[in-house]
């Protein structure tokens, strides 16, 4: 069904309830911060009062799974459904993009009467319409991609234009969410606040950092739980505002996290086997804590299997809001439990998939109420860090998650009927939810929303020695290594709106090796520009640890006029290659500007 009859559906929808009635809905989500990283949880070193007091208030879903990255999470939180149906099939190089298509719970309360706004991480798409504006929500302030470098005095987006911000970058995105809870308006709120922390890279105000080093951590683990800590204290902001402005009885929170957990995991991780990336349960199982004081539910934890598709549903049924027409959910409302009613809810499967590119199968899992099992590929195992090669999967491994939540002894020899079962069910359910393929959807360009529009290193194809700076290209990093004309980039685009587009190259280029020409193209349309010095600037980070100082790194970039291109309407190919090499290098690519004149 195209996508503008399906928002003029959603607009005529009836709401099952008085505006006078509605509730307020905010999402709290953290980003890396697994299940033992609070001190709810039994973490020994890790001070969370916050977030402990917020659990100990709410419907613990104690059983809550997600993916174990996080692109994929935030897809089926966003749609209910399964990641691999809507297009999200990664965390980098515009895996991550989820599909206009897709029928979002931004979009769904918002066509009900909500006002929408979604702040922080978003990290499914670039682009417009991929970003939160075109996909549901009023107001965006956030960054789009899968982390942030520099974490103090962050530029962010505000819709898509750049925004600078001041201070440390959690509490900058609670301060927009307070603002934004706090404006006056007839119309209930939903907010999704979606922290960048405690993930990577770990810079963290001295306070919350001193104060974990003087426990004798190393300067990883201190700043992360620096992090996660002052998550908490951000916490205590909004809960503190929605009391203070009479909202807390008849505002629905919900505190989940994206993954399992990283840096921590180490030292605490609750018994369970795995962090993020891993498909045993440590990578997936996180907290989800809900809260709704005028619902009158007694505060207590559920052990029902539950999962992050399962939130869109449940929001729209308690918010009184019918589903809007769109593709088949895959979750389920969880109000039976949140409400006390464990006979309503049947006993189910939910099924894993790492995903890392077109083609991976494996590793996977499928999780019952009382077996998990697993499939992994030796080495890492998700992400863009991981290479597809199902031919060197383990075999399965099952776990008795009742008597062996660490999952220490592999039942598969001794239940090869259960392992085969499963297996199959395994297979079916991922020949089901890929059946519309896989594929890295073109980068959309021309949109008035979105005016100029960048297209980014890491969502560039390249040949020859081009690789990028950081390894996999994830968020931030570049293209380098450019040393002969056959070696070439491109990217895949939708020219939405045909038209005269004027092109811009962020850039490095050592003066020894100024002069070469480049030529950037589409089909026969090409321009020329010889490219001058533009000499690395290095921009110092406050990371704490040794390895993100080698792995997150900001530059000044200098900025390459390149020309003009009348491009047509359609999907094409906008490739960028070298005629002539003056130096040992022709540049280092960060990114292209483009814009609809």
């Amino acid at each position: 069904m195209p996508r503008r009859l399906l928002s003029l559906l959603a607009a005529l929808y009836t709401v099952a309830v008085s505006a006078a009635d509605r509730p307020n809905v905010l999402i709290i989500l953290t980003d890396d911060q697994g299940y033992g990283d609070l001190s709810l949880h039994g973490n020994p070193s890790l001070e969370t009062p916050n977030l402990d007091r917020l659990g100990r208030e709410s419907v613990r879903l104690d059983n809550f799974h997600v993916s174990s990255v996080c692109a994929p999470t935030r897809a089926a939180l966003l749609t209910g459904r399964y990641t691999l149906r809507t297009g999200t099939h990664g965390v980098t190089h515009n895996r991550e993009a989820l599909r206009v298509r897709e029928v979002t719970v931004g979009e769904a309360l918002r066509g009900a009467g909500w006002r929408t706004g979604f702040i922080g991480k978003w990290h499914n798409g670039e682009q417009y319409p991929f970003v939160p504006t075109g996909q549901g929500f009023d107001e965006f302030l956030g960054f789009t991609n899968g982390h942030i470098n520099q974490y103090f005095d962050a530029v962010l987006l505000r819709g898509t234009q750049p925004e600078p911000t001041r201070g440390f970058i959690t509490d900058a995105l609670t301060d927009a969410a307070l603002e934004f809870i706090s404006r006056a308006d007839d119309r209930p709120f939903f907010c999704h606040l979606s922290y960048n922390a405690p993930h990577s890279p770990y810079q963290v105000p001295d306070r919350y950092f001193d104060k974990y080093r003087a426990r004798g951590f190393d300067d990883t683990l201190a700043a992360f739980y620096g992090l996660c800590e002052n998550v908490d204290d951000n916490v205590g902001r909004l809960l503190g505002r929605l009391a203070e402005r009479g909202l807390a009885d008849n505002t629905i929170v919900v505190f989940l996290t994206d993954n399992g957990g990283t840096a921590g995991v180490k030292h605490f991780n609750a018994g369970m086997r795995g962090g993020k990336t891993s498909v045993h349960e440590g990578g997936a199982r996180v907290p989800c804590f809900v809260r709704w004081p005028a619902a009158g539910w007694t505060a207590r934890a559920v052990p029902q299997l539950a999962a992050h598709f399962d939130l869109f549903p449940t929001l729209l049924d308690l918010c009184g809001v019918t589903p809007p027409p769109g593709p088949v959910l895959d979750g389920r409302s969880l109000r039976p439990l949140l409400e006390g009613r464990d006979g309503d809810w049947p006993e189910r499967t939910i099924f894993f998939h790492n995903p890392i590119d077109e083609t991976n199968r494996y590793p996977g899992a499928v999780r019952t109420p009382t077996h998990r099992l697993v499939r992994e590929i030796p080495g890492p195992s998700a992400g863009s860090s991981a290479k597809a090669k199902d031919a060197s999967a383990t075999p399965w491994q099952l776990y008795d998650m009742i008597a062996d939540p660490g999952e220490k002894h592999d039942l598969a020899q001794a239940q090869p009927q259960l392992v085969e079962q499963l297996a199959r069910d395994y297979d079916a359910w991922f020949a089901e939810v890929t059946r519309e393929g896989r594929e890295r959807l073109p980068l959309p360009v021309g949109h008035g929303e979105h005016n100029p529009v960048e297209l980014h290193a890491p969502q560039a194809y390249s040949s020859g020695g081009l690789h990028y700076h950081a390894g996999p290209g994830f968020a931030h990093d570049w293209l380098t290594g450019w040393t002969s004309v056959k070696d070439r980039l491109w990217f895949d685009v939708e020219i939405v709106q045909a038209g005269e587009y004027e092109m811009e190259i962020d850039y490095a280029c050592a003066p020894a090796d100024a002069g070469s020409l480049l030529r950037v193209r589409a089909g026969d349309v090409v321009a020329e520009v010889v490219i001058p010095a533009a000499p690395v600037q290095p921009v110092e980070l406050s990371t704490r640890d040794a390895k993100g100082r080698e792995r997150y790194q900001n530059r000044v970039w200098g900025t390459l006029p390149v020309g003009r291109l009348t491009l047509t309407a359609g999907r094409q190919l906008l490739a960028i290659e070298a005629v002539r090499l003056a130096g040992a290098q022709v540049m280092d690519f960060k990114q292209i500007r483009l814009r609809l004149r």
